[in-house]
């Protein structure tokens, strides 16, 4: 790599969850990382808002924990999901959400060190950018992206300062377009897109109004509103999404693509707004209307070259299911780690390909995962709509509350449609179980069985490609440890136990910067409720090689007769496969 005076290691197009994620995750790790923006300062609308176990254990792992529970509605506040004729008016049905379920929360709570938060994008963005500048990450504000040219040495990009209108280029080793939907980066680049954009519409109204008489004996982060006035769209229902419980809100209902775009008038907007609320006289303040478009699209592949694109600009797709925040951060954080090791000399440029390898599946089964969440919601249309009657949302409605043979069925429907919302409000599988194939691990040939439905329920394990499980350890003084809390932070763990005394000797021989040797059983970290006995998979005197990531490179499941030589020579080999030394 040449050796010429570049203007930063990394440059970070877009300064929102994927890119201040990416940025924060470099700091972190010492590189010069620079992040361009071409909007005044953060998002201004909420946007993306539910915050998944994974995502906050990649918070927790960056130091920002802590923070985001002080802007969040937590965990016991976002609630089950209602589906009612107004927010005023009649409940129908609510479903069970987020992990709250008596039946799932130990699932939940067993899976991971971390809760699920409601924290809108308004809200991280700014802690995810005060935190990567805190750093020592650099922002540009007011700057857009114009073009780039890739060279064997480097990359320059051009940019114009919006303000003077002043163009200039920097030079960086490698470009990231986390410049959202519409990144031109990504155009520049040639990175395709498959799929299907703007399939249909929705408008969105945020506002101000105090509903906490209508929330207050039943918080909750999402109200479904079923009447003959909302129903509107592809999901059928209209919606009133709290932002900060419980005077600000988002009001939401589909629209025909096929008319345009609605005009959106305040008076429009807030008869819609009163309909959904169910109160006529209702005072309301509104502060932003907007549209936008669901689309089901992902790249199969997301780099080219020095040029690597990530977040909303590879995989594209409605807020069903509450994965668009949570992927953009995740594929930050696979990102991160290979550029530092790259950048730093501990890893040839190939380990880099691992990033496609590993996120473009994964961004791919959410796109699908998104869309097909927002069909499911026609077994509920069905229930509460007759067709061919004069009305059938009123007439729907009232077969459903009816003693009838008609509304006895209705109700035995709505059970099964229920169970079908499972996979987008309680889907823990689709959040954590992960699993990556590339050349960054070293996979094992028998194919993983799964115990359980792969889409709700977590499947913990060590196989590689899949994420340490977490299991609560005590420290030498006493405190409560993750598991997760013990790998990571830039580096590659070995994870054995007391009786594999071989790896850590032969581990120590290598004398790798970049390696952390943890023995669980020792004083430094004790099992005393053997949660890990019960979930490692591999024998105490195995070996787990855990990446920067958190995810499992490599297993051994003993250490049978080899010698510390032999140990040695496997962790040799292991990483030179891993890393492409």
């Amino acid at each position: 790599m040449s050796q010429e005076k570049l203007d930063c290691d990394v440059l970070v197009i877009g300064s929102g969850p994927t890119g201040s994620t990416l940025a924060l995750a470099l700091a972190s790790y010492g590189i010069k990382v620079h992040v361009v923006s071409r909007w005044n300062w953060v998002a201004n609308t909420p946007r993306a808002h539910i915050t998944n176990q994974r995502t906050m254990e990649v918070f927790r792992e960056l130091g920002i924990e802590e923070e985001c529970y002080k802007y969040a509605t937590p965990w016991d506040l976002m609630g089950d999901s209602l589906i009612t004729t107004s927010l005023a008016g009649d409940e129908l049905l609510r479903i069970r959400s987020w992990g709250t379920d008596l039946a799932r929360k130990g699932d939940y709570l067993s899976g991971s060190p971390c809760e699920l938060l409601d924290i809108p994008q308004p809200l991280i963005e700014p802690i995810l950018v005060n935190q990567a500048r805190n750093r020592g990450a650099s922002y540009s504000f007011n700057t857009e992206y114009l073009s780039h040219q890739q060279d064997d040495a480097g990359i320059t990009v051009q940019l114009k300062d919006r303000f003077t209108q002043h163009e200039y280029q920097l030079r960086a080793k490698f470009l990231v377009g986390a410049d959202g939907a519409n990144s031109k980066v990504m155009k520049d680049a040639g990175l395709a897109l498959e799929g299907q954009l703007a399939r249909a519409g929705t408008a969105y109204t945020l506002f101000e109004a105090d509903l906490s008489q209508y929330t207050a004996h039943r918080p909750s982060i999402l109200y479904w509103i079923c009447s003959p006035q909302a129903a509107f769209g592809e999901i059928g229902f209209g919606l009133l999404r709290a932002i900060k419980p419980w005077n600000q809100w988002i009001a939401g209902w589909g629209f025909d693509i096929n008319q345009g775009e609605p005009e959106l008038s305040d008076e429009e907007v807030t008869e819609k707004i009163r309909i959904l609320v169910g109160d006529p006289e209702l005072k309301i303040k509104i502060l932003n209307k907007s549209t936008w478009y669901v689309n089901q699209a992902y790249a199969p592949h997301y780099d080219k070259g020095r040029v690597f694109c990530a977040g909303d600009a590879v995989h594209r797709h409605p807020p069903s299911s509450g994965l668009g925040l949570n992927t953009c951060v995740q594929d930050a954080f696979n990102l991160a780690w290979k550029f530092a090791y790259v950048l730093k000399g501990h890893a040839g440029h190939e380990l880099l390909d691992s990033f496609s390898l590993e996120r473009a599946p994964v961004g791919k089964q959410i796109v699908a995962r998104a869309n097909q969440s927002r069909l499911d919601y026609a077994a509920l249309q069905k229930i509460f709509r007759i067709e061919g009657e004069e009305n059938p949302i009123e007439a729907g409605i009232a077969n459903f509350r009816s003693p009838s043979q008609k509304g006895a069925k209705a109700r035995l429907a709505a059970q099964q449609a229920l169970q079908l919302k499972q996979t987008e409000f309680n889907a823990q599988g689709v959040e954590m179980n992960q699993r990556y194939e590339s050349q960054a691990v070293i996979n094992e040939p028998d194919p993983e069985t799964w115990a359980r439905d792969k889409e709700l329920y977590l499947q913990a394990t060590t196989r590689p490609g899949a994420k340490i499980p977490h299991a609560w350890l005590i420290d030498r003084k006493g405190y409560k440890k993750s598991t997760l809390d013990i790998v990571g932070k830039g580096y590659f763990t070995l994870l054995t136990g007391l009786s594999g005394h071989v790896w850590t000797e032969a581990a120590q021989q290598l004398e790798l910067p970049f390696l952390r040797i943890i023995t669980i059983g020792s004083l430094d970290y004790q099992d005393p409720y053997c949660e890990w006995q019960q979930r490692r998979e591999i024998n105490e005197n195995g070996v787990l090689l855990i990446r920067p990531d958190g995810f499992v490179a490599w297993r051994q499941m003993d250490a049978g007769q080899l010698s510390v030589e032999q140990a040695k020579t496997h962790l040799e080999r292991t990483f030179q496969q891993i890393l492409s030394r």
